[in-house]
């Protein structure tokens, strides 16, 4: 395992501080986005009026938005479907397999496709595999789901190699 498959591009607080300028800086079309503890918390499937104000900047300037999620079906559906958001569910992170049906739905190419997620185990392993940039966030809440716990542990580990090799993380306002 190479350490190097777990370090993102990007670090930021919130994905609602991705900005269209930021990501046409950065030639990015399309945000692939994960949905607990990212989009939304895991625990308020409604959202906030910052990630609908945020999903609005992204439509308003034709910047695409996927969720892509290991829920299942109706879970995601339930939580994006008042969004008007296209979603992929189930989608293995982190293998490449759900970065990849987004990559397709949005029809980019992978350098203009960006992956946002909380968690280093599922969301940036699994841009790495698809070759595809990524940021990972601060999750939006404190608590997660169950089975969310057992990544978290190790992901601590991972963590702890990164920063032995390249330094404590800087987190930044925007990429």
């Amino acid at each position: 395992m190479s350490i190097e498959n777990y370090r993102p591009d990007f670090l930021l607080a919130a994905a609602y501080q991705l900005t269209a300028e930021s990501l046409k800086r950065h030639q990015i079309h399309a945000v692939l986005v994960d949905l607990d503890n990212t989009l939304t918390a895991w625990n308020n499937p409604d959202g906030t009026q910052e990630m609908r104000d945020w999903l609005a900047e992204m439509k308003a300037t034709n910047i695409k938005v996927v969720v892509v999620s290991n829920n299942n079906h109706e879970r995601v559906k339930h939580a994006v479907e008042q969004f008007d958001v296209p979603f992929i569910s189930r989608a293995m992170k982190p293998f490449d397999y759900g970065i990849k049906k987004a990559i397709k739905l949005v029809d980019e190419q992978p350098e203009q496709v960006i992956m946002v997620g909380d968690q280093l185990m599922t969301d940036i392993r699994a841009a790495k595999r698809a070759g595809i940039r990524s940021v990972l966030v601060k999750p939006l809440v404190e608590s997660d789901a169950w089975n969310t716990k057992f990544n978290r542990a190790r992901e601590r580990r991972v963590w702890r190699k990164l920063i032995e090799k390249h330094g404590e993380p800087e987190w930044q306002n925007t990429i």
